[in-house]
């Protein structure tokens, strides 16, 4: 289902009840004593808040520990076919937003997908989340900056969590963290985490 300008993309599908293991799906399962390997960049924002790069198929398994509820992709582009497949087996609700990075001087993150990734956080009945773009720097970067001021962290704090990941490109994504309006997210307060 796709809003009105077109960004999110929201696919939700039923947990198949097959059984679990590498004979039934190749694409979805591991071979039994192979390690699990989390994607790139992971790391965990909240209980029940990841972030990352791109899933690949040598980390299914370890997503599938995490028992997501939801994922939020930020990109222009789709789902390849083995995480589409992925995600409908397990039954995960994919929200895509597919905008860009913050460039300058005219490309910038749009803040109605921030703001309504936000709302989706924020709400503890769409947990576990996994929240991704490519690498899991800039674009996620930005979702999470903006969710550090919804916590009330200092910029200072926000901008040392932005780098550890982000590294160098600061400038154009640290303006957005500063200027964006966090009191404007218009979460359910009746069901937000008990983080906040």
């Amino acid at each position: 289902m796709d809003n009105e300008k077109g960004t999110v993309i929201i696919t939700s599908h039923h947990r198949n009840q097959t059984n679990h293991h590498y004979d039934t799906c190749p694409i979805c399962y591991t071979r039994p004593g192979m390690p699990l390997v989390p994607p790139l960049n992971f790391a965990m924002i909240a209980s029940g808040v990841y972030r990352s790069g791109h899933p690949n198929k040598q980390n299914f398994a370890f997503l599938r520990k995490l028992g997501l509820k939801t994922i939020m992709y930020f990109a222009m582009e789709d789902y390849p076919p083995e995480m589409q497949h992925f995600v409908e087996q397990e039954g995960i609700e994919v929200l895509h937003y597919k905008t860009e990075g913050n460039k300058e001087p005219f490309i910038e993150v749009n803040h109605e997908d921030i703001s309504h990734a936000l709302v989706k956080l924020l709400d503890k009945r769409s947990h576990p989340v996994l929240i991704h773009c490519l690498k899991g720097k800039h674009r996620i970067g930005c979702l999470v900056g903006c969710l550090r001021k919804i916590q009330r962290w200092s910029m200072t704090s926000i901008f040392d969590e932005y780098r550890k990941f982000a590294g160098t490109k600061v400038l154009a994504d640290q303006e957005f963290i500063e200027t964006f309006n966090h009191d404007q997210v218009p979460y359910d307060y009746e069901h937000r985490p008990g983080w906040l």
